[in-house]
Formats: C-alpha cells, structure tokens, sequence
C-alpha cells in the first residue's frame, strides 16, 4: 500500500506499516539523488533509511497503544487498570497456593516460624507455632511465598530451609497442593468491566448481579430469579429472588442485593440448601432488612482416564500435563455448571502438541463425586454447587 500519515477517522486510527514508510523514504531519497541510485539490501544507504523506518514505525505504534488505552475493550495492562477505575473496578490480585504437610518428631515440640523447600525450589511457610502431637506427628497447611497457581506434587515439600529443629524429624505432603490462582487476566478484567456497566440497567435482576460482581473479592456468582407464583424446580418460592455467591464480606453482598432487590422480593425463600442471613441497615431510615445469601458448595471432582499411547512423547510429563488441564477446566466452572465429558476430553487433549499427529488415545473417561469414579455421563451440580479438583483427583490408567 502507498505510504497515508497516521490519521484519526470516523473508523478510528490509521497507521502506516513499516514497510509503507520504508518505501516512502526510499520514494524521497531516489528523487532527490535520482532514481539510479544504488539502494539494494546490502548498501549502508538502505540499511540507514531501514533503520529510520524501523524508529518511526515504533513511534507509530505507541500512538495506536496510547489510542487503545482510552477504552476497556483495547487497553492493556496498566493501561486496563486505570480505565476500569472509573467503574469502581480493581484488577484481582494473585493468591497463593496452600499445600498440607505432615510433620514427625518428638511430642510436643514446637515449630516456629518454618519454611519448607519443595523440589522445585519454591518456598513453603508454615504457621507460626506448630506443635507435634502426643502421637508424634501434626498436619499443617503451608502457604507458598510465591503468589498465583503454583502446583506441588504430592511429597515434593520436604526439605526445612535451615534445618530440622530439635525434636522435628520428617516433613512431606502425602496430597498434592491446593493450586492459588493467578493475578487476574486482562480478558477477565474486561469481562467484569463489561458486566459492571449494567449497574444502571433497565433490569432489577441486571442491576443486581452486576453490583454483587463489584464487590471487592466476589469471583463467582450465579443468581435466579422466580417470578411466577409458584415454587421453581430448585425450591426457590415464588416471587424471589436467589443469590450464590463466591467470595466477598456477607454484609457488602448482602447490602448489593439490598441496594438492587425489586420492592417485596423475597431473598430468603431457596429451601434447597443452607442459607446464611444477613441483617441490612437502611442508611436513610435505620430500618433493617434480613438478606438472604447462599455460600456455594464445593464439590471435588475426580476422574480417571484410561489412556493408550501411542508416540514416545506420551511419557509421565506429558501425563502430568493432562492431569493440570483438566484441574484446571475443573475449578475454573461457574456455580451450578454442568460439567460434560466432550469438555473433558477437550481439556485432556489440549495436552498434546498436534492433534494431526496425535501422542495418545483416551478410551475412557470415568468421572465422579468421590474416588475411583464410575460414571461414564456428565455430572450435573445443584445451583449452589461449584466444582474443584486436585491433581490427586486426577488418575491415568495404561490401555
């Protein structure tokens, strides 16, 4: 294409490519030193004119980020931070993995303040103060120094920084760790952005889903409406309204649904589970309300693959490789998901470099609510059930 300057337009920003500008100089130099004038790849007069190409290219470029940044839909990193402040949004910081340890030693001694290696290097702080049983052992949970979705294999953290102390013997972790999840990506930010967005929503139900999802730390929600007579098909009675949500203070969720609910909503009227009810008080006339709020149920998922191989590739790597898609399809479901054997073997496949030229052939894939599944059919969850797993959830059988 012929060489245009960057521009604005009803369609947005127009910038040259670098090859546009590079020819647009070439154009220049040759009318003004004549159009013989040697310019091949291996002359130092077109590897200066490329690298002035290259420097305004660059400058080109960081216009068409610096336009991306005024929208949610286009900016990036920091950038995507800024911009989803003027909707009371803040990116979701990293958490970190925690892994439980069995400790050995003498009875009664007290561990302080320990830290333990894994294999991998990565750190593992114990709490403050442990003490070993009169059976000679404890279970403790250690947290990761390290923030986001760090995995440890069972007996991999076993190794005190610094040593034993007196009386503390063993260490390892008999399960594998409880993987923390990573800051949160800028995908996900925009699709919170965009949610948020309908806090004015022509919709009562709208509004309040969109506010429970701004209260700092809430990750999932799943929230039914009844406006029938009636009782639903999930025991919800008529004219209510159903909140389940994961993470944030009961008070600043239940003060959401306060702000949104429609007038005479029932919020305490699901009878398929335990409700947790929190009393609201009206800023304006002191009036308190009873707010209805389901806490989802985590369900462990555990399957077991029966896998042939078929390439030298298939090895335990690669396996474990299979083992962390599918934990992480698993605990990555919304409430109330249902969780369908296709997404499972799409998860399990994703494992393999090439699927033309495939490492391995599942034959199988039995899943299930408790170990040595035996359901060979999707597994349906109750509205306020979430799905998690765990690598030792996860079993590989040799066909």
């Amino acid at each position: 294409m012929a060489y245009s300057p960057p521009v604005i337009t009803a369609a947005g920003l127009s910038i040259p490519s670098f090859n546009d500008i590079q020819q647009a100089l070439i154009n220049s130099y040759q009318s003004f030193y004549g159009s013989t004038t040697y310019l091949g790849n291996d002359s130092s007069d077109y590897q200066w004119i490329s690298a002035v190409a290259l420097k305004l290219s660059d400058n080109c470029a960081l216009c068409q980020l610096a336009y991306n940044a005024r929208s949610p839909l286009t900016a990036i990193g920091a950038d995507l931070d800024g911009v989803v402040k003027i909707n009371g949004l803040a990116r979701l910081p990293s958490t970190p993995s925690n892994v439980t340890l069995f400790l050995v030693g003498t009875p009664g001694t007290v561990i302080n303040n320990a830290i333990v290696q894994d294999v991998n290097g990565v750190l593992w702080q114990l709490p403050v103060g442990v003490t070993i049983g009169v059976s000679g052992s404890v279970f403790a949970v250690a947290v990761c120094q390290q923030g986001g979705a760090i995995n440890a294999a069972p007996n991999t953290v076993r190794t005190p920084v610094g040593g034993f102390t007196a009386g503390w013997t063993s260490v390892t972790n008999p399960l594998a760790a409880n993987v923390g999840t990573p800051v949160e990506a800028d995908s996900n930010l925009r699709a919170r952005q965009s949610v948020s967005v309908a806090l004015p929503s022509s919709t009562r139900l709208a509004g309040t889903i969109a506010e429970i999802k701004a209260v700092p730390g809430v990750t999932l929600t799943n929230v039914l409406e009844n406006q029938t007579d009636v009782t639903d098909s999930y025991g919800n009675t008529g004219h209510s309204m159903t909140a389940v949500v994961q993470g944030g203070s009961d008070l600043a969720v239940a003060t959401a649904i306060y702000n949104n609910r429609g007038i005479g909503c029932n919020t305490l009227a699901a009878t398929a589970t335990t409700m947790t009810e929190i009393p609201v008080t009206d800023p304006n006339s002191g009036n308190i309300t009873v707010i209805g709020l389901i806490r989802p149920t985590v369900r462990q998922v555990y399957v077991t693959l029966s896998i042939h191989g078929l390439t030298a590739a298939y090895n335990s790597a690669m396996q474990d490789s299979i083992k962390q898609a599918l934990v992480t399809y698993l605990t990555s479901m919304q409430i109330g998901e249902e969780i369908t054997q296709s997404a499972l073997y799409g998860a399990a496949l994703s494992a393999m470099p090439n699927l033309l030229q495939p490492d391995f052939s599942i034959r199988e894939i039995l899943l299930g609510f408790s170990p040595s599944p035996t359901l060979g059919n999707d597994l349906i969850l109750n509205f306020f059930e979430v799905s998690s797993s765990a690598l030792g959830n996860i079993v590989i059988n040799a066909v």
